[in-house]
């Protein structure tokens, strides 16, 4: 399948691969670039800009197919090492970028300067056309379906994705609900160039996560995920746990008393805990409402083939089939 997205990456199959936070490692980027789609190494995941080149180093090892490198710039009093993680990811030869968090424009001249092409990752409209106006090459539209941050604006897919169409001129793709080759059918027809998988690819045997983590994702509906942190602006949908709860209720009890320093025990440092060791009530961690889509736990490669299977039965059998003369 051909589409301005596997044209702007140099991929087979219009399918990125989420930058999550202790799953974007080398073992699953490279994966699913292997697949024929676009593989991401998370980088603040990697402590430091040194930890980030070897990680990239390592990927590089495991596939010869474009991979690149999901970056958030977080609004902190004390900033990541930006600089050294940008010159590790021009050094490193990466030439994707995914961007989010806060406006990426200060990095823009020197990713595109080593011939990077950047795609932001945004919840609304007004956030998308920012980043074409400032020299973006595509951006990920995330709908509120989405797991983690899915902004303030609680916009779905099906309003959100047309809404992009219609006022961008960069190509985009669909991120939240991902999950198949009906989804892929689905972001194609809404006006995407392809599509942004996160919890479908936690749920792959080459996810370097726990399997109590997958086999979680498995067993859930698209009932169980819940909103947390919304009184701080900083809305994440999560899938439901012990942890979730007790935030939840603190977030009942304090009202719009509720601080970060309320909650720190249930969302500050928790992603080790629960990804790599399993612990998954330790805190609160990202999950799609997709997961009710989500019932095994294949190869990337098996994944993205049925993906693509699918969608081509779809765009060639049933919907032609409902064409007359």
């Amino acid at each position: 399948m051909k589409t301005q997205i596997t044209e702007l990456f140099g991929i087979q199959h219009p399918i990125i691969q989420g930058g999550m936070h202790f799953v974007g490692l080398a073992e699953l980027a490279s994966a699913v670039s292997n697949a024929g789609g676009l593989g991401l190494i998370t980088g603040l995941t990697q402590r430091s800009p040194e930890l980030l080149a070897n990680e990239i180093r390592r990927c590089r090892e495991m596939t010869d197919k474009p991979f690149g490198v999901n970056l958030t710039f977080l609004p902190t009093v004390s900033s990541p090492d930006y600089p050294g993680y940008i010159r590790a990811i021009i050094e490193g030869g990466i030439k994707v970028v995914e961007t989010a968090g806060n406006n990426p424009q200060k990095w823009l001249p020197a990713l595109h300067e080593a011939g990077v092409k950047v795609i932001h990752k945004c919840t609304s409209v007004r956030h998308a056309l920012k980043a074409e106006a400032i020299g973006c090459d595509a951006v990920s539209v995330d709908g509120f379906e989405c797991g983690g941050h899915p902004g303030e604006d609680d916009i779905p897919n099906f309003i959100l994705l047309p809404r992009a169409a219609d006022e961008l001129r960069i190509p985009f793709v669909a991120s939240g609900g991902m999950a198949d080759g009906r989804s892929l059918v689905a972001a194609l027809a809404l006006g995407a160039q392809g599509m942004n998988m996160g919890t479908r690819f936690i749920a792959t045997q080459e996810a370097p996560v726990h399997e109590n983590v997958k086999q979680a994702i498995v067993d859930a509906s698209e009932l169980d995920t819940r909103l947390v942190m919304r009184s701080l602006r900083n809305t994440e949908r999560v899938l439901r746990n012990d942890a979730v709860d007790r935030l939840l209720e603190k977030e009942r009890s304090l009202g719009v008393n509720l601080k970060f320093e309320d909650i720190i025990d249930e969302v500050a440092g928790v992603y080790p805990r629960i990804m790599q060791t399993g612990d998954m009530n330790a805190g609160a961690w990202s999950c799609g409402m997709v997961a009710g889509l989500i019932h095994d736990i294949p190869t990337a490669k098996e994944l993205i083939d049925r993906i693509m299977a699918q969608a081509d039965d779809i765009i060639r059998h049933r919907l032609t089939g409902f064409l007359t003369a």
